[in-house]
């Protein structure tokens, strides 16, 4: 039901919006049958990819790291998608009061992992770690990302659209800080604690 459901937001999304609705899945569904499944693709094919091709910032020299240091690293990432996909919906859900919700936890839950879905599909570009590659594969899934959310928001939550315009605003923005909150932390982790090898 997963996957029809994933496949149904990006062809007909308001459609399935309503769909996924009416489904109601627990908090451990979602992480163990679909954000477990999801988070794992970019951390694999960014292992995969910085450890057998190496990435390149397009100067044509290609930098691979040792598996050594690559397999601690993508585990870290692994584990922080599960933590920043909570987060965000427990912000969802804390904030949903002020703009007229009044959903559950678990359909937090759904909005915020369907939302993500592209981002987590992104993370295939990781198998081929071209900066520019990367970058645009990462801009058109967060596009569709943003289009999901604000058609989401109104049918998951249930608020008129004026409404869920800003709170949907406003879920945006918590992604963000989340995103670059990742960032910075995985620039900490990578020169401190988990510090990468290089081979070639």
């Amino acid at each position: 039901m997963f996957l029809q459901h994933m496949m149904g937001v990006f062809y007909h999304p308001k459609q399935e919006w309503r769909s996924i609705r009416k489904e109601h899945y627990s908090a451990t569904h979602v992480f163990l049958a679909q954000i477990s499944i999801l988070a794992a693709i970019p951390a694999i094919s960014l292992f995969i990819g910085t450890t057998q091709i190496g990435w390149s910032l397009g100067s044509g020299d290609f930098v691979k790291l040792s598996v050594s240091s690559a397999l601690p690293a993508a585990i870290a990432f692994y584990v922080a998608m599960w933590v920043a996909v909570g987060f965000i919906a427990w912000s969802v859900h804390w904030m949903e009061r002020t703009y007229g919700g009044n959903v559950s936890f678990e359909e937090c839950l759904v909005l915020t992992t369907f939302t993500g879905t592209p981002l987590f599909l992104a993370g295939l570009a990781g198998l081929y770690p071209m900066l520019w590659f990367n970058v645009i594969v990462g801009m058109i899934a967060l596009t569709y990302t943003i289009y999901l959310l604000y058609t989401g928001v109104p049918e998951i939550m249930q608020i008129p659209e004026d409404r869920a315009f800003f709170f949907s605003t406003s879920i945006l923005t918590v992604g963000l800080c989340v995103l670059v909150g990742l960032i910075a932390t995985t620039v900490i982790l990578w020169g401190t604690f988990v510090p990468l090898t290089y081979t070639g």
